[in-house]
């Protein structure tokens, strides 16, 4: 017997840039989209008059084993006990936001998704680099300055999370990199400059060397996948492209120069505004304070250049710590940089298209997989809706929250 549902009378908004179209209804069968219109007829017709439908939306850089104060985690001040739960809590709270698929740019360990994937714990799609590759004292490298680094492997928690794999020099990252692979990761990230977080750096410095950096895309190539980096000045993103990266994080230095280059080498960009924004409101340190003004903009200016050249852009969060909510936040402020439809894209079929899964996600199309976000209103019209207007989220053909009927 087949598992059939039809949402009716909602407008739908596909995913590709088109535009919203009233009163339509979407068949779903047996966890897959396989009708766009048509007349809905039968018991599982679910009303969804006043409603907008979206794909499920995809965040392209999450931190699901960041699900805690960093400097409280590293000194084991968090138990593992708390640590999970904060974990699970997250991957809860991001599925009922709307957010089917996400893709962990490092921390978790295969653990996570296996249980979210057997259902055990409700929550999206993950994709994962499991622990992120950096250098020595690199962006990545939490410990406290009087730690020893090779004490750094103790803070893992496995099955649970490993934060990072410390290499230096092109043997040692190509074996951290095969061992992500074992621990089941799917694409790999690279810290290749500093960051705003960080212990041991400054934004301005370049990690890894190219030729580390290639050893890492070999080995991602030889499976058929790629690498990814965390990366801020262009220097360290020029070093990344010469290597064969295939993604950037962050980008807050991005000119007109750089994005001519990865557009010609068709590496993506994934700006994070949230986070950005996220720090603005919490007490920082004064050297971290510094940082974040500059990389708001920095970010801004990076989008347009991106755009300007021809860039793929995507979008994630990279939200950290507990109480992950309103990760919805990035298609707002998107949206004050581009438009809402911009945002919109980038978060649903750009993403897919980043991730590798556009033939699975991220558009309301025949044959798709049968996750669907719905707000109770135009998040097109009213960009605060993308955070407080879930009211329906479908997740492999089933329904796993619904809001709007209660």
């Amino acid at each position: 017997m087949s598992d059939t549902m039809w949402l009716a009378g909602a407008t739908v908004v596909d995913g590709t840039g088109a535009d919203p179209v009233p009163d339509q209804a979407v068949r779903i069968e047996d966890g897959v989209i396989t009708e766009v219109g048509g007349r809905p007829s039968g018991p599982d017709v679910v009303d969804c008059t006043g409603m907008t439908l979206t794909p499920g939306l995809i965040d392209a850089h999450v931190h699901f084993g960041l699900s805690s104060d960093i400097n409280a985690s590293v000194t084991r001040a968090v138990s593992v006990a708390e640590l999970a739960a904060d974990m699970f809590d997250n991957c809860r709270r991001t599925l009922h936001s709307g957010f089917t698929t996400v893709r962990d740019t490092g921390g978790i360990d295969n653990g996570l998704a296996g249980v979210v994937a057997a259902g055990k714990v409700p929550g999206p799609h993950i994709i994962h680099c499991g622990p992120v590759l950096c250098q020595t004292g690199g962006h990545g490298h939490f410990a406290t300055d009087w730690e020893p680094t090779a004490d750094w492997v103790d803070h893992s928690v496995p099955g649970l999370r490993t934060l990072s794999l410390l290499g230096d020099g092109p043997d040692s990252v190509r074996r951290n990199a095969r061992e992500a692979f074992r621990r089941g990761a799917s694409f790999l990230k690279m810290c290749v400059t500093g960051g705003v977080v960080s212990r041991h750096d400054e934004l301005t410095d370049t990690q890894f060397t190219v030729d580390e950096i290639a050893a890492a895309v070999q080995e991602a190539t030889a499976r058929g996948t790629y690498v990814t980096v965390h990366a801020h000045n262009n220097e360290g993103i020029r070093n990344a492209i010469a290597a064969g990266v295939r993604c950037v994080e962050h980008g807050s230095q991005i000119d007109e120069k750089t994005a001519a280059l990865m557009a010609a080498h068709r590496v993506a960009h994934v700006p994070t505004l949230a986070v950005v924004r996220a720090l603005t409101t919490t007490g920082l340190p004064e050297a971290i304070t510094s940082r974040v003004g500059t990389v708001w903009q920095g970010q801004i200016d990076a989008i347009h250049a991106s755009r300007k050249a021809g860039v793929r852009i995507g979008s994630g969060s990279d939200l950290i710590g507990p109480n992950q909510e309103s990760r919805g936040r990035e298609l707002v402020l998107r949206a004050e940089v581009e438009d809402p439809m911009a945002a919109l894209v980038s978060a649903t079929s750009v993403n897919a298209d980043i991730l590798g899964i556009a033939d699975k996600v991220g558009t309301i199309t025949v044959g798709k997989r049968a996750d669907i976000a719905g707000f109770a209103g135009n998040p097109l019209a009213d960009t605060e809706l993308f955070v407080r207007g879930v009211a329906l989220v479908v997740q492999r053909g089933r329904v796993v929250r619904d809001s709007f009927s209660a």
